[in-house]
């Protein structure tokens, strides 16, 4: 049988997908950040790479990009799944603590800079609307470079770390009205008088309006009931397909009311924010939207034609270099206004100057809308490019003079690294009869938990009758180790693993172990067999539920016929440590934890027994 599929409409895929499996390891080997390395092979092989020799090489032409407007089109949902995670990652009580810096130093980055990099552009002869348009692009910063390379460096928890963690959050938060915008922009460039200006931007504007308040509306409505569903059908596929189908068809829907399709998607993000599925929600995502800003940088790359650097070297390069100084100046003199040392600032300071990701989609938007002429935003993109490759050097450089010190006193409740989330609390999870009890115990002694479970009906009920946790309760699979660092594993003081499910339980216990060697993990076990096998995975305490049932009922029984209770809570400790040591592996880590543990309470109850002589 004759195959008429045509096989070249699959090269621009499979050159993507091989790049994406050499770049990502090489370059995270080398500790850069694979968005550069997405950019160098997009110009590498794109049409003004490997491209130029398509007509001469067949290897070259098999090899290289040259559909770049299909590939862009599928690329752009990779900013839409960025904006969505953005929405994900916010909510009102976080952006409350934090409004001192985001809303305070961060808009003030934004709009010094815009402001003086837009100033600039219009003294050298940029018309207006332009210069406005590039000052707003050149005044972002890169988050998908800025915030792995301070991760890996361990500078996130420093001030340094929250001050540049807030400006990126503000200018994120930006990047929906800069684009909003440009629309608005290129629409009174195409209309001649002022009442047609009025009408054009009516006609926009009211679809806009609607469009919006349609997504948040049906958004409210739909989405939460939604997740009910598919979650209660406890199918990984189907779920899967229901996060895509709110990303793009909000993406859509904003496209189809004449909004820019990252405006939907951060709508989208915000909604399900405040739901019990975020944190299921982001692991799902995460994938995607790496593949998809993956596919997006490098159409970036294959659209700048770097003949065009060494045709102009020192007008490219003194762009990138000008911007990056004169922002770094702004930068370094607000946080210093803002009461944070000299050494935080000046780290601060370097890695936010560069240009980030969004100048690319803002001056493509805008010479799209031919309020940028294409020439000039290509050459500022390339400016970008090299200002945004020098990234992880200032980081170094910032991290080298910035020695540990004192935070400022007024510092933010910000935890970067972490996403906001909570530190030094204890994951419970399964909230069933058992986990609900260990929850009130640490409500008791103020102690913050935060809860999952895999019952999206039980969490429902909990979120609405508002649960009395510290933190917050959580519908999700436990068993993935992402999803347990979504929920804080790698700052938790400590495990409960409360489950139906000995598999499950021993799943959870076998890789949260792994991940943290040095965290308590408590498991609820089924019988002693199943207790055995916890300790030896790595759990700290494995708790049968046969032989703690017989010790409360010993306990209940003692008590009532008369024995003192010092003395019965005595002896049923000392039970069930024998149950414990004949449960526990005869050697391991486990053991020797537990012995520290008995050492430590065996001191504790000497030096009590001295007090109360004395």
């Amino acid at each position: 049988m004759e195959n008429h599929a045509d096989l070249s409409s699959y090269k621009e895929f499979l050159v993507f997908l091989t790049m994406a499996g050499i770049v990502v390891p090489l370059f995270r080997r080398l500790r850069i950040s694979p968005v550069l390395g997405f950019i160098a092979a997009g110009a590498a092989l794109g049409p003004f790479g490997l491209g130029r020799l398509a007509d001469q090489f067949p290897l070259a032409k098999a090899i290289s990009i040259s559909e770049v407007t299909e590939m862009a089109k599928v690329a752009e949902l990779g900013v839409a799944f960025l904006l969505f995670m953005i929405g994900l990652e916010l909510s009102f009580d976080r952006l409350r603590r934090m409004r001192k810096l985001v809303f305070g130093l961060g808009a003030a980055q934004v709009g010094l800079s815009a402001l003086l990099i837009g100033y600039g552009a219009w003294m050298f002869g940029v018309d207006a609307a332009a210069a406005v348009v590039i000052g707003c692009a050149l005044a972002l910063s890169s988050t998908a470079i800025v915030m792995p390379t301070l991760a890996e460096r361990k500078r996130l928890r420093l001030a340094s770390g929250r001050v540049a963690f807030s400006i990126l959050l503000f200018q994120d938060l930006m990047v929906a009205p800069f684009l909003f915008m440009i629309m608005m922009l290129g629409v009174s460039a195409g209309v001649s008088s002022e009442t047609g200006l009025a009408r054009q931007l009516l006609t926009t504007l009211l679809p806009a309006f609607i469009g919006l308040v349609a997504i948040l509306g049906i958004g409210r409505l739909v989405i939460r009931p939604l997740f009910n569903h598919v979650a209660q059908a406890r199918s990984t596929e189907f779920f899967v397909a229901a996060c895509l189908l709110v990303i793009t068809g909000s993406s859509v829907a904003a496209a189809a009311a004449g909004l820019s399709m990252s405006l939907g998607a951060f709508v989208a993000g915000l909604l399900l924010s405040e739901t019990e599925y975020r944190r299921e929600v982001e692991v799902t995502i995460e994938p995607f939207k790496g593949l998809l800003l993956g596919l997006f940088f490098m159409t970036v790359g294959a659209g700048l034609d770097f003949a065009r650097i060494i045709a102009h070297p020192l007008e490219t390069a003194g762009i990138a270099l000008v911007l990056v100084i004169g922002k770094a100046i702004i930068l370094y003199g607000l946080i210093r206004i803002a009461r944070y040392s000299h050494p935080w600032a000046v780290e601060a300071a370097l890695v936010n100057a560069p240009a980030g990701e969004f100048a690319f989609v803002i001056l493509g938007a805008a010479a799209l809308g031919g309020i940028v002429a294409p020439g000039l935003a290509g050459q500022l993109m390339l400016a970008a490019t090299l200002s945004m490759i020098a990234i992880p050097g200032l980081a170094f450089a910032g991290a080298r003079q910035a020695k540990p010190q004192s935070e400022p006193a007024d510092n933010s409740a910000l935890e970067p690294g972490s996403s906001g989330r909570m530190r030094d609390h204890v994951i419970v999870v399964g909230y069933g009869r058992v986990g609900s009890l260990v929850g009130d115990m640490l409500d008791a002694h103020k102690i913050p938990a935060l809860a999952i479970d895999g019952d999206s009906r039980l969490v429902g009920r909990l979120r609405e009758d508002g649960c009395k946790l510290g933190g917050d309760v959580y519908w999700g699979d436990a068993t993935r180790i992402d999803f347990l660092r979504r929920c804080g594993l790698g700052a938790a003081r400590a495990l409960v693993v409360t489950m139906d499910s000995p598999k499950a339980a021993e799943c959870i216990v076998e890789i949260a172990r792994k991940e943290r060697p040095d965290m308590t993990i408590v498991a609820r076990a089924r019988d002693s067999a199943h207790a055995t096998r916890l300790y030896e995975l790595g759990a700290s305490d494995a708790i049968p539920e046969t032989i703690e049932a017989s010790l409360q009922l010993a306990e209940a029984m003692l008590v009532d016929i008369g024995v003192p209770m010092g003395l019965v809570i005595a002896s049923i400790h000392e039970k069930r440590d024998e149950y414990r040591a004949l449960l526990m592996p005869t050697d391991g880590p486990a053991r020797q934890r537990r012995a520290i543990r008995m050492s430590t309470r065996m001191k504790d109850m000497a030096r009590k027994r001295s007090e109360d002589g004395k």
